[in-house]
């Protein structure tokens, strides 16, 4: 596909919350990481962009700590509620400032404010704001968030689940998500180093695979590995691309924006 053509469809960039944070360190950035990112969607230079971000070690040990994703069961969790709201804030703040640093229109939008879910899942989404973002030529920047729910008061809505919605709703092109590896292995690339790529894989395939690899061990409260391919079920089977790289690496983010080869898992239906 033209490098044109991709420029002026919409794609979704999910960027992980183990690659902009320091997943073992509460509340710590990885700034190197976030500025390299921001030079490289800015070298880009992508129309119609979302870019929607984990937590990593700025919500997910408060989320866990209080078990928000679990709803309100008592007053203590009310703190922690809007704790973990405001570590992702706080996060999210650092990667809007990186990427106006690199002159791109960069606009925050809280999932809080215009998502509601209903036993974890989006009940009501109000796209029109983010409609009217892309047309004036802004770039969306959202977050996984902690959430009002009609059944459980409150949750945890993860980036992933907005991921797959959003590329749902407003009809993307494209999900490429920004993880800490180079894609689906056939078994634990962090723990075997002779563990192999899997360059390309079924939704089904992709879930049993890693259902019997076993988990992320890092506090994750929204599901680890298994949790974003479950996830990106409902909008690979519209037909939407998914391509899982490793943002980590130098020049894979610009690479997967810009349509060219780079290292990575493509998930099919």
């Amino acid at each position: 596909m033209l490098v044109s053509q991709l420029r002026d469809r919409l794609t979704i960039l999910k960027l992980g919350g183990s690659v902009i944070t320091k997943k073992d360190k509460p509340l710590t950035p990885n700034v190197q990481a976030i500025k390299r990112l921001a030079e490289e969607i800015s070298k880009a230079d992508f129309k119609q962009l979302i870019i929607i971000h984990g937590g990593g070690s700025y919500g997910h040990p408060i989320a866990k700590k209080y078990r928000i994703s679990e709803g309100f069961k008592d007053d203590t969790q009310l703190l922690g509620f809007s704790e973990t709201h405001k570590a992702m804030v706080d996060l999210n703040s650092l990667l809007i400032r990186s990427l106006l640093e690199h002159r791109l229109p960069a606009f925050s939008l809280s999932p809080s404010s215009f998502i509601v879910t209903r036993k974890g899942r989006i009940q009501t989404f109000n796209a029109e704001i983010l409609k009217r973002a892309l047309k004036l030529g802004l770039i969306p920047v959202l977050y996984g968030d902690a959430v009002f729910d009609v059944e459980w008061g409150f949750t945890i809505l993860s980036g992933d689940q907005i991921a797959a919605a959003l590329a749902v709703k407003l009809n993307a092109e494209r999900i490429i998500m920004g993880i800490d590896v180079d894609g689906l292995y056939d078994s634990d690339p962090k723990r075997n180093f002779s563990a192999r790529l899997i360059t390309e894989v079924s939704l089904k395939d992709a879930a049993k695979l890693i259902r019997h690899i076993g988990g992320s061990q890092a506090p994750d409260v929204t599901g680890g590995m298994l949790g974003k391919i479950l996830e990106l079920k409902a909008a690979v089977e519209r037909g939407v691309e998914a391509l899982i790289v490793n943002a980590l690496s130098p020049n894979n983010i610009y690479k997967a924006l810009k349509g060219e080869e780079v290292v990575g898992t493509r998930i099919k239906r």
